[in-house]
């Protein structure tokens, strides 16, 4: 079982896991705006396995092109984004993973859109990384590893 939620405690959350799954870090524009930092840490789970408790806020977002559909469920009260949803994935959430109550023992297992990291964040050689997006089977081979 992992466990988790905002800051201050309004929203919280659960899943049936065996235990904490490896995290990917995401180092796009939305990201970094987004997180207010250089990079976001996520790990992903089927949305069916995610217990919520509290009433989230749900922002949309429209990608430009009307692709996808982006739906942030954030805490009303103190505005920590917990996770997001998107019609591209359906059936996957997507968890900020700092939201964890074990957030300081999770792994990095993969980095993604690696041509916007600021410069001094240095991933090691032997973790996957893609200069934009990975394709799916690689993300989700590396998660696994």
């Amino acid at each position: 079982m992992i466990e988790g939620g905002c800051r201050c405690g309004r929203v919280r959350y659960r899943a049936a896991l065996a235990g904490l799954p490896k995290a990917y870090a995401c180092h796009c524009l939305d990201c970094q705006t987004w997180s207010g930092s250089a990079f976001s840490v996520q790990i992903v789970l089927p949305e069916d396995q995610l217990e919520v408790t509290g009433e989230p806020a749900l922002f949309e977002l429209a990608a430009p092109d009307g692709s996808r559909v982006s739906r942030q469920h954030a805490c009303p009260a103190c505005f920590t984004r917990v996770y997001n949803t998107n019609t591209r994935r359906p059936g996957l959430a997507v968890l900020r993973a700092g939201t964890l109550d074990a957030s300081d023992r999770l792994a990095i297992a993969a980095h993604i859109w690696t041509k916007r990291k600021l410069a001094g964040i240095d991933i090691p050689a032997a973790i996957p990384s893609w200069p934009e997006g990975a394709p799916p089977d690689a993300l989700a081979a590396a998660l696994r590893g």
